[in-house]
């Protein structure tokens, strides 16, 4: 069939067919080997050219075993053989511990493709193609196999799947099955689920500033500004009471005397004042508050009487009143620890903070404060508050301790269902998760509590915002650039790369990569992936529904594999029109 090579350049060869070769012969893509006295490269046939056939070299085999790459060409006077049953492992893998199936290979001869688990799984990776093509099959075929494995018991694995539509549902829910100390948990968004499952609830004291301004959809650096002294009040707030109260005095006192000794008329004044005591009253500040004189009580609203000089009647008693409250040395002081608080003493505590600043009274930045002062109220009120309603404190080590394990069961597949809520919140959900794991992860012995983060329809969450302005980073890139090394890895599953982050993209090792159309999407792919060629993206062209091309730092070679159908599977499939529209 393969008569002699005709000419070698630095990737390619080309090599003459014999006369009596059929037209109609298999041998696109057919695995050659280009045997001389020193050397054995692995070639794969892409083109079929006027009696010859154009050959992509892929890697040299050596002392049994394959190096990708090519650094000596073989001679002219090569021999060309067929790769032999013995050297397709090389290739496909071979069943060894720690090495998992993932499909079968159409070009080489339907062989099992196997994979090292740990080259895939310790790796950020990607998984593209168009709706329909299969990536959520192939996704929960995937991981699966993980657990289908008899040789491997993968217990303390910890697989997190950001799901928008509860697709994952069926394909991990009876886990259990396969093996008893196997367990799937569902967190969903939506109280009305068919799938049931436990309402998501996140403690709002593990939220720092950056995930508040996410959650607050912050957009400039004074709201920054104002969150932070927000997040402060409100863990001194949550110590003892009478710290509490003496804090709370000592800024109401402050902005008193502020507006006090400002140049306003003395009606602007109370009236200013008056909005302090409706929003921020206490004990000692409230209208009805009492205020001792010399011989005399006076209710504290009484201490702002205006008299015919535009002066407050009782402006020497209120002064003498306030400045009891005054206790400079407070400005200084820190939280010690965080403790137990909610969604309406955070807002309790905005509103200190804004009084303690004068935000409210500067013009260039009152509709910032304004706006966060609305937001963070329509979260209060909202049916979202409920996600935020954990009843007792806990520490964020046992928080996620509650996340994969309850009554004493080990939980590996973790899915997160976000279907009940619009995309800005999901978002914002989604990167607290990331950062509590990751803040979490760096604590701990590096590595040794691997969390597998699945970002289904991530187009939806890492994408280039203006994290990286507003907040110093953005935590997605974060993790694509730091996660590694502390066992954290995210999957991306998206029919949109276009929009996803380009830095968390050019971290990613490893791709699988079902059938793609969008020119836009392939032309991105083709710019941000440092190790893909124009042979990988003209194969996936060409791609049949449940195949997809895989390639990396796991793979041998980029490898066209097809994948078994999940069992069971998910929720993906299109609606059956002709059944709905016919039905009775």
């Amino acid at each position: 069939m393969f008569e002699k090579i005709l000419y070698i350049g630095n990737q390619d060869a080309q090599i003459k067919l014999s006369d009596n070769t059929p037209i109609e012969s298999d041998i696109m893509n057919m695995p050659l080997v280009l045997q001389d006295n020193e050397k054995a490269i692995l070639g794969e046939v892409k083109d079929l050219l006027d009696g010859s056939v154009k050959v992509k070299l892929l890697g040299q085999i050596e002392n049994g075993k394959f190096l990708g790459g090519v650094l000596r060409k073989p001679s002219l006077n090569a021999s060309i053989r067929s790769l032999t049953v013995e050297e397709l492992p090389l290739i496909v893998g071979k069943p060894e511990f720690g090495f998992m199936e993932l499909g079968v290979s159409p070009f080489y001869s339907n062989q099992k493709v196997y994979v090292n688990m740990n080259e895939l799984f310790s790796t950020h990776m990607c998984v593209f193609g168009n709706t329909g093509g299969g990536k959520s099959c192939g996704v929960a075929r995937t991981i699966q196999n993980v657990f289908y494995n008899p040789q491997f018991v993968p217990f303390k694995s910890n697989f997190l799947i950001f799901d928008s539509s509860g697709e994952y549902y069926t394909a991990f829910s009876k886990i259990h099955e396969i093996n008893p100390n196997y367990h799937f948990r569902f967190f969903t968004t939506n109280p009305n689920s068919v799938h049931g499952g436990e309402i998501l609830n996140i403690p709002i004291w593990l939220l720092n500033v950056e995930d508040m301004a996410l959650l607050l959809s912050a957009t400039t650096h004074t709201q920054i500004s104002i969150i932070e002294k927000m997040m402060k009040l409100v863990k001194i707030f949550s110590q003892s009471d009478g710290e509490a109260l003496e804090y709370k005095n000592h800024l109401i006192a402050n902005a008193i005397m502020t507006i006090l000794y400002s140049n306003q008329g003395s009606a602007s004044k109370r009236d200013e004042i008056f909005s302090i005591f409706n929003t921020c009253p206490t004990n000692e500040f409230n209208l009805n508050a009492t205020v001792e004189g010399i011989g005399y009580t006076r209710k504290l609203q009484e201490c702002f009487l205006i008299d015919s000089n535009d002066q407050f009647s009782e402006r020497v008693l209120l002064t003498e009143y306030i400045s009891k409250f005054m206790k400079p040395e407070l400005n200084q002081y820190e939280p010690t620890e965080v403790r137990y608080f909610t969604l309406v003493d955070l807002e309790n505590a905005l509103n200190f903070a804004l009084i303690s600043e004068g935000w409210l009274r500067n013009e260039n930045v009152y509709a910032d404060a304004i706006t966060l002062k609305v937001k963070l109220h329509e979260l209060v009120i909202s049916a979202k508050s409920k996600f935020f309603d954990c009843k007792e404190f806990v520490r964020l080590d046992q928080y996620l301790g509650s996340l994969i394990v309850k009554d004493n069961q080990k939980f590996q597949i973790i899915n997160i269902n976000l279907e009940d809520v619009d995309d800005a919140f999901a978002k914002a959900i989604v990167k607290i998760f990331t950062r509590l794991i990751f803040e979490f992860s760096r604590k701990i012995q590096r590595g040794s509590l691997p969390f597998n983060i699945l970002l289904e329809e991530a187009h939806r969450y890492v994408q280039n915002d203006q994290d990286q302005f507003l907040l110093g980073y953005n935590i997605f890139d974060r993790v694509a650039k730091e996660g590694r090394k502390y066992g954290i890895i995210m999957m991306l599953i998206s029919q949109r790369p276009v929009d996803l982050s380009e830095t968390v993209i050019s971290q990613c090792s490893n791709f699988l990569i079902f059938k793609m159309s969008h020119p836009r999407d392939i032309e991105y792919i083709t710019k941000m992936i440092p190790n893909i060629t124009e042979d990988i993206i003209e194969k996936q062209k060409s791609l049949q529904v449940g195949n997809c091309l895989a390639f990396g730092s796991a793979f041998k070679i980029p490898i066209v594999t097809k994948l078994e159908m999940p069992n069971p599977m998910p929720q993906s499939s299109s609606c059956n029109v002709v059944e709905n529209w016919t039905s009775h």
